[in-house]
């Protein structure tokens, strides 16, 4: 690595200042510690938020669950309170990875960094999710903005996600087995203003897949989505899987969930 210097702010006011600053913010890091071990990044001060309480905890909000930026994948995997409410979401924090990772991992630490085969993007794209910062508030729909790009600006912090609670939902991935992240991932929701489908691992970034949730808004069925295809051109390949085979998986997988919901 590099040499840095290292900050470990108590209060989301000290974290802010320094990220104003231009310190790099380090939540989980377990995709910045890597790249600054291959010296993909070079940072020279790194800005540690695990020591702010304000940023963890996970709580209900009317007709929605708030889960803090810092909260680990296995707090939000083991919590009865969104098990019983958005019970796709604790099963999709629970195949995040092996333990180590979900015992590091953060919400908030994820969505930032808003790899395309990440699994949250899906849950907050599907569900309607909003995230908040320590300037505004972003609807996912306007978050996600391609490869490893979000809304985010520069100094801004991620805070909290916001959830509604849906009718029905489910996620459903296709593991790649050597990183355990989603070859295809397809998150599905049944909500009042009708179902919401998001994909993940399939292209540049998640999306939502308009076919799909017009398909289940008529009928929120396995069956609705049997012959809905997926445009293979909006597909990436490579040595796991071409991009006619995520095409087809993303059918698949989204049959899958729709089950699940039911069940």
């Amino acid at each position: 690595m590099y040499a840095f210097t290292y900050e470990r702010p108590a209060s989301q006011a000290d974290a802010l200042k320094l990220a104003q600053a231009g310190g790099k913010l380090l939540a989980g890091g377990q995709t910045l510690l890597a790249s600054m071990k291959l010296r993909l990044a070079a940072p020279e001060q790194l800005v540690d938020l695990g020591a702010i309480p304000e940023l963890k905890g996970i709580r209900r909000e009317g007709n929605s669950i708030v889960i803090g930026a810092m909260t680990c994948h296995a707090d939000v995997a083991e919590s009865a309170e969104l098990r019983a409410a958005i019970s796709a979401l604790a099963a999709l924090a629970g195949g995040i990875g092996d333990k180590q990772v979900r015992a590091r991992g953060t919400l908030g630490g994820s969505v930032a960094n808003n790899d395309p085969a990440a699994d949250y993007p899906a849950a907050l794209l599907a569900l309607g999710a909003t995230v908040h910062t320590t300037a505004r508030a972003i609807a996912a729909d306007d978050f996600f903005q391609g490869l490893f790009a979000t809304a985010l600006e520069e100094g801004e912090l991620i805070t909290a996600v916001s959830f509604p609670i849906p009718k029905k939902a489910a996620y459903v991935k296709f593991v790649q087995p050597a990183s355990l992240f989603a070859l295809i991932g397809v998150f599905v929701a049944q909500t009042d203003g009708g179902a919401r489908v998001a994909v993940t691992g399939g292209g540049n970034g998640v999306f939502r897949h308009a076919g799909l949730e017009a398909a289940l808004s008529a009928s929120f069925t396995p069956d609705a989505v049997a012959g809905v295809a997926t445009d293979e051109g909006e597909m990436s390949s490579d040595l796991h899987g071409s991009a006619a085979y995520r095409a087809h998986l993303v059918g698949v997988m989204a049959q899958r969930a729709v089950a699940q919901a039911l069940a």
